[in-house]
């Protein structure tokens, strides 16, 4: 603990005393409110859960400061200004909870999404904007904001915050000049076309913001502290185009040296810190960084800031490695660390880190399927690898009851199996797993050999660990049969076999991905990869970046059109590394036959020869469930779970398999 000791020293917003180094980064609650805008029982418990953890700082997620000049689906998030009776009656009980732990929280608070408000969010209500500029993804032109909208904006700030006071948070978080939510679109020149006192000279483009702080100082007092959620950086090449890391770009957005200039006027104008990332949702796999972002990504940006102001900073950005971490605060790049969906993962991290106990903290996979793509796609906030995140309550595990307990066997130890082998052991239930490999993992073993896909091993190895801790016997290089099954006198069988991956028969010699990822086959210089999923694309990048020369050929008519990442964050991004790592991608192109030069590629409806001394197959994977369908009429208490039932990602395995084994 020596080593991460720093971490767990005081510091100070403002007035503001934090027992730790450590702040819950901001992150979208949905499904975490009730239809008067409060915080529901399940926000109540998740925020509560991870100041249980240790977390010295919580900072919610959005709540809107109105709800009538950009119209938001009540009861997607809190709204500290709908009802404010029930507001703070809500975070009344929330607040008191969480400062039991000597905990801290702020609430997050946002005057508006402008052009880049979720369409499912918008109903009838027009997108607005600083001025006439195209939305982000929708074919529309927003509609400028009058200076009385502004003003009011302004004035339901200082009313969100007072309630938010009186509720007992302990400050709050503006939202944001960041990203390119609507207070950065009137902070950057290239979104900001007004003539007005809004537009112009930076000082002017920063009205919004320093008027929004002076409103809350004044009504909540000088003491209050007042965060800015801020990116110093944009990353956008243009409209709806984002830069990649290390391309060559110019930047039509916000730029470091204005960044420098605008962080010390948000200082100037009172703001008590500055939570500093890059990034904006024209290039949004800065700001909500996949795995193929490097770890602690901010770091520098946030050192540059550190450098310029006189007010802690805060730094997020895939934190979770400690020695990053503490690296972080001792070469003065930050003074708190930001963790969100390591948070997620695992809620007790800080505290499993303050004891020592790195072995126990459930690794977060930067996937973002639980997280920014189930809030994209269905509005709810969870966690790929934590079934209990937002659910803590709701989906508790119950003890099995005195005599009740069964004898589990599980054929199978990828992440299914070992989900459900660790759920029933701690439900009191004699879990056991066979595994036919020589190692637990299944298809992660060969998903996670690219440097980006790192997590994915230490997600097996907390498994691993995990189940050794409970006890769980763990059979390895045990097919399992008929014969052997029943004779394991087990009281409920769980199959979890997995899948295999789908072969072509090209009349040639082909290897699967599989293979070349776990060295059991050289797929030479010139690699030709079959299919544009997401196995076939990560594939690609891996290999180009280790010097081959790759021809990635899809049948449909773009990357990823099948098997992609729920986020659009790490979708967009993986699609633009494809061609940006060097590879040769061609899509509507089928692979007729193998040759002993390489392949007979079709393009366009002609046949050409492309060169390569492999094929590689990443054409999906089918469900291996023979041994389910040999058992089932034999056994009256027998599951079938993960992609052994159908074939999906590693949130559903793992989601399943909790389900399953929560109620057995």
């Amino acid at each position: 603990m020596n080593a991460y000791a720093q971490l767990f020293e005081p510091v100070k917003i403002g007035k503001l005393t934090l027992k730790n180094r450590f702040a819950m980064a901001p992150m979208g609650p949905l499904g975490l409110s009730d239809p008067d805008g409060g915080f529901n029982q399940r926000g109540i418990e998740y925020y509560t859960a991870r100041a249980q953890g240790g977390v010295g700082l919580i900072i919610t997620g959005v709540t809107f400061v109105e709800n009538e000049i950009e119209g938001h689906g009540i009861s997607n998030l809190p709204c500290p200004t709908l009802n404010p009776v029930h507001f703070v009656r809500t975070g009344k009980e929330m607040t008191e909870r969480i400062h039991a732990y000597d905990a801290r929280i702020f609430l997050q608070l946002s005057g508006g999404f402008g052009r880049v408000t979720v369409p499912t969010n918008l109903g009838e209500h027009p997108p607005v904007a600083p001025s006439p500029i195209p939305h982000r993804w929708l074919d529309k032109t927003c509609r400028e904001l009058t200076k009385d909208e502004i003003h009011t904006i302004v004035k339901k700030f200082g009313d969100a915050a007072y309630n938010a006071l009186r509720a007992g948070f302990d400050g709050v978080q503006i939202h944001a000049v960041h990203e390119g939510y609507l207070i950065d679109q009137f902070a950057i020149a290239f979104f900001n076309q007004r003539t007005d006192e809004y537009g112009g000279s930076l000082e002017n483009r920063l009205r919004f913001a320093r008027e929004i702080v002076e409103e809350i100082k004044q009504r909540c007092g000088q003491d209050f502290p007042v965060a800015m959620r801020y990116s110093l950086k944009s990353f956008i090449k243009d409209w709806r185009e984002g830069a990649l890391p290390g391309e060559d770009f110019v930047e039509k957005g916000r730029d470091i040296p204005e960044g420098i200039e605008a962080a010390k006027l948000l200082v100037a104008f009172g703001y008590d810190a500055l939570d500093v990332d890059v990034g904006s949702y024209d290039a949004w796999w800065w700001s909500h960084p996949p795995m193929y972002q490097e770890k602690g990504l901010y770091v520098p940006y946030a050192k540059i800031i550190k450098d310029v102001v006189s007010v802690p900073v805060l730094c997020a950005g895939r934190m979770d490695n400690p020695k990053l971490a503490v690296k972080a605060v001792r070469q003065g790049a930050c003074d708190i660390v930001s963790l969100g969906r390591p948070l997620l993962a695992d809620e007790s991290y800080v505290n499993k880190l303050r004891a020592g106990k790195l072995q126990e903290i459930r690794p977060c996979l930067s996937c973002q399927e639980g997280c920014m793509g189930r809030i994209q796609e269905y509005s709810a906030l969870n966690c790929a690898v934590n079934p209990l995140a937002a659910r803590e309550t709701v989906a508790a595990l119950r003890q099995v009851a005195p005599g009740q307990s069964k004898k589990v066997l599980i054929i199978g130890g990828g992440v299914a199996g070992c989900e459900a082998a660790r759920v029933l052991a701690l439900r009191g239930h004699q879990p056991e797993i066979w595994e036919q490999g020589d190692a637990l993992g299944g298809n992660l073993l060969p998903g996670g050999v690219p440097d980006f896909k790192e997590d994915d091993h230490a997600l097996i190895h907390w498994y691993e660990y995990t189940l050794n801790q409970l006890g769980v016997t763990v059979r390895l290089n045990e097919t399992a049969s008929a014969q052997n099954v029943s004779e394991s006198q087990a009281d409920a069988i769980i199959v979890a076999t997995g899948s295999r991956a789908r072969v072509l028969d090209l009349g040639g010699k082909v290897l699967t991905a599989a293979d070349v990822l776990l060295g059991k086959a050289d797929p030479g210089q010139k690699v030709l990869v079959i299919g544009g999923g997401l196995v076939g694309c990560e594939l690609s990048v891996w290999l180009a970046r280790s010097g081959k020369q790759v021809t990635l050929v899809e049948m449909e008519g773009h990357l990823l059109a099948l098997n992609a990442p729920l986020c659009h964050a790490n979708l967009e991004m993986l699609e633009r590394l494809v061609p940006f790592s060097g590879v040769q991608a061609l899509t509507s192109a089928q692979v007729v036959k193998a040759t002993d030069r390489g392949a007979v590629v079709k393009v366009a409806g002609q046949e050409q020869e492309i060169a390569a001394d492999s094929i590689v197959l990443a054409v999906g994977y089918q469900s291996e469930n023979t041994l389910y369908a040999t058992l089932r009429q034999d056994w009256p208490d027998i599951h079938l779970i993960g992609d052994a039932r159908k074939v999906s990602n590693i949130m559903y395995a793992i989601w399943d398999a909790f389900e399953l084994a929560s109620h057995l």
